[in-house]
């Protein structure tokens, strides 16, 4: 697949990478099965997948990356394993927090904050907190995420709004609604990618994804790295997005 560095020179040095890539992570399970290693294995190799692709983002000029850490349905697994999942979480937030602060790095969380361990929602206001004020590459983790249920609180302030007074019922818009979204100042995604070769969205930014280019790719998390992202981006850019209309746009930043 062709790199980015190739995409700029082709394009006379005017390439722009997408303005909001996300991310799927899938295939940390098949990757430790494939190998006779325990999931929590692939999991760990999952989260230095996550610190490369953070890197890489950075250099090709992404503004924003979200990651789908991890999900509203993730709770049905089995207890050892979310346990494993929590501790790096923990330890993710503790050993890198100070690295993506002195890189310039905005850390945001998405998701519903409500129930969970009182030391996990410390942990990420915390790395809001801290990061707050950075400038550089805005990095969305949706934790304890699902776009339906994230649509739903939306539509709840809504009727709030309406039993209030404050809001007539035929004053609901789809613009209304998308304000009251998790992260409603964020553009929606350009290119949304799956690793692991499954081809679904799996609950991930649902409303926000309306107008995305999916790119779906083989490789298991635990193995996706710069030379994998900077190839999605290049099947993003042979797309022409229409945006429901005629005239074709190239898919750069928008």
């Amino acid at each position: 697949m062709a790199n980015v560095q190739a995409l700029r020179t082709a394009h006379g040095g005017s390439f722009a990478p997408p303005r909001h890539v996300a991310i799927i992570m899938d295939g940390n399970g098949r990757w430790a099965a494939r190998r006779g290693l325990p999931r929590s294995e692939g999991h760990r190799r999952g989260v230095e997948a996550v610190r490369r692709t953070v890197r890489a983002a950075s250099d090709i000029g992404i503004g924003i990356l979200t990651i789908f850490s991890f999900s509203s349905e993730n709770w049905t697994r089995p207890p050892a394993e979310i346990r494993d999942l929590m501790g790096l979480l923990r330890r993710f937030i503790r050993n890198d927090l100070v690295e993506l602060h002195n890189n310039n790095v905005r850390v945001r969380i998405i998701g519903d904050r409500d129930d969970i361990d009182p030391e996990i929602g410390r942990l990420l206001q915390e790395a809001e907190d801290l990061t707050g004020r950075n400038s550089g590459l805005q990095l969305v983790v949706a934790f304890n995420y699902g776009s339906r249920q994230e649509i739903a609180r939306a539509a709840c302030r809504l009727a709030r709004e309406v039993a209030a007074g404050r809001l007539a019922p035929a004053g609901i818009t789809a613009e209304r609604l998308a304000a009251h979204l998790d992260a409603p100042d964020l553009p929606d995604p350009d290119l949304i990618i799956r690793t692991s070769g499954e081809q679904r969205l799996s609950n991930f930014l649902l409303w926000q994804s309306a107008y995305s280019e999916l790119v779906f790719v083989p490789t298991y998390w635990p193995d996706f790295d710069k030379d994998a992202l900077e190839g999605a981006i290049a099947e993003y850019r042979r797309r022409e997005r229409r945006f429901g209309g005629l005239a074709a746009r190239t898919g750069t930043a928008s």
